[in-house]
């Protein structure tokens, strides 16, 4: 990955820079134009797809619970909280698809953004076929490492084997879409998923409510769900006017381009999987304290999924937006876009947090209506949870500016840092010292967050700041 110091040209474009030689309806230049409405306007499609790719887990939840116990409840919450990890550890391997794009149409590129293209077709492939084998292999052995309540065990095993079976559904649809995000292009991504989420309702009502099929049912729905997303993205892709045509020779090996992709996406996978990991370990925890905590946890989990969906949106939005932007030289419009970022997510978390306080209970009883213990330990969890909503779109906003720049290390490190720092060992020791209340529990979230803040700001001034311009690298 080739770096080039910017000698203090911090807002101009590249002089030698090829002019742009095609136009397509799928590629969104967002190195112009007003940087609010270019960002809502990637974002908010973005964000839909993201709000209805989360309905598959939603839905199962919320249709399971209405139609079984909190047997059925537990089994979803914990399988899907694992199938979740392996879905955001692939979302954040293809970051480095979509940023490699995004420097390459924003520098006006094409044929390189085909070959990235060509390489990533090749590298996740044996992605897919690795963790089908290996994480189906292991289903049972996971499942024990999360302490699943015995009752709980044999429903949380099939949803968890038939999701990882359809590894290769989820693996192919988010390289078709970080594809398009590159592009600059989020609203076909959209368009797919809500096609697909209609059908996960249908069949969960289908497979759980008529056939009885209990968690199993879920997952088949979901799998099922996703196979039709992943095909009618790689129908529009393939017969679309998008002005890419990829090559025989696109798909020859290169390890340059390949080892872009990974020096950017790797560090994010890694980071999404300790992530993930943290969050088992917690669901673990919950676990060993009874079904009845295990279930509230596990709702809350999901419910906080959801909410988060924005600061990932905008987190995938600011990546791209910069990209696009270090691509082209603009690095002033680079850092602006990250400060917008973060007011949106700011200001959004706090309505969040503050309709959580007062509604909190509520939600969790959506979920579990029958059982008031569910939504009393779940109220108190989702209190103190929910102040992360206001500190993490600080974060994932850094994290996307920082991976637009090739500097996926910082976003590793900060979220190890809060990880392993505060996140899980804050929600044991309240676990010990609070057994009967999950507010302190649901605290370490926000706090770790506010490690990473810290991480990132110091970061970023010393590495982005005016001080130090010659700090700011271009990827190409």
């Amino acid at each position: 990955m080739e770096s080039a110091h910017t000698t203090g040209r911090t807002d101009r474009q590249i002089p030698d820079q090829p002019a742009r030689s095609h136009s397509h309806s799928s590629t969104g230049d967002l190195t112009h134009g007003r940087l609010v409405p270019t960002m809502l306007r990637f974002s908010i499609p973005y964000l839909i797809a993201c709000f209805l790719q989360s309905c598959y887990e939603l839905a199962d939840l919320l249709i399971v619970g209405r139609f079984n116990g909190a047997d059925s409840v537990t089994a979803v919450s914990t399988g899907s909280q694992m199938t979740h990890l392996v879905t955001l550890t692939i979302v954040g391997l293809t970051t480095g698809t979509t940023v490699t794009i995004s420097h390459a149409i924003g520098a006006r590129q094409p044929e390189k953004a085909q070959r990235q293209i060509g390489q990533s077709i090749r590298l996740f492939a044996a992605v897919a076929l690795a963790a089908t084998i290996i994480l189906t292999a292991c289903t049972d052995l996971l499942l024990r490492l999360l302490s699943t309540p015995a009752e709980a065990f044999s429903q949380a095993h099939d949803y968890v084997l038939i999701c990882f079976l359809g590894i290769p559904f989820i693996v192919a649809y988010n390289v078709i879409s970080a594809i398009f995000r590159g592009f600059g292009d989020s609203k076909h991504p959209m368009y797919f998923v809500a096609l697909a989420g209609l059908l996960n309702v249908g069949l969960d009502l289908a497979f759980i409510g008529g056939a009885h099929m209990q968690a199993a049912g879920a997952a088949l729905a979901t799998v099922i769900s996703q196979a039709f997303s992943m095909l009618a993205a790689l129908i529009y892709l393939r017969f679309a006017d998008t002005g890419i045509r990829i090559r025989r020779t696109d798909l020859a090996y290169d390890w340059a381009g390949t080892r872009q992709i990974m020096t950017i996406g790797v560090p994010i996978a890694l980071q999404e999987l300790c992530i993930q990991i943290s969050f088992l370990v917690i669901t673990a925890i919950a676990n060993g304290r009874g079904l009845d905590i295990a279930a509230a946890v596990g709702i809350v989990e999901k419910i906080i999924s959801f909410l988060f969906l924005v600061p990932s949106a905008m987190l995938s939005t600011v990546s791209v937006v910069a990209g696009q932007n270090a691509g082209a030289g603009l690095h002033d419009r680079s850092k602006t876009a990250l400060r917008y970022g973060i007011i949106m997510c700011v200001t959004y978390g706090t309505l969040v947090c503050i309709a959580s306080q007062v509604w909190g209970a509520d939600a969790v009883r959506v979920f579990s209506p029958g059982n008031e213990t569910v939504v009393t330990y779940g109220a108190q969890y989702f209190s103190g949870y929910s102040i992360d909503c206001i500190l993490a779109g600080v974060h994932f906003c850094f994290s996307g500016f920082f991976s637009a720049y090739g500097k996926s290390l910082y976003t590793f490190a900060h979220n190890i840092a809060s990880v392993l720092l505060v996140r899980v060992p804050g929600a044991y020791v309240a676990s010990l010292l609070w057994p009967d209340n999950l507010f302190p529990m649901g605290c370490a979230a926000p706090l770790g967050s506010l490690l990473s803040i810290l991480i990132c700001s110091a970061l970023y001034y010393l590495r982005f700041s005016k001080r130090h311009p010659a700090a700011i690298v271009d990827v190409k």
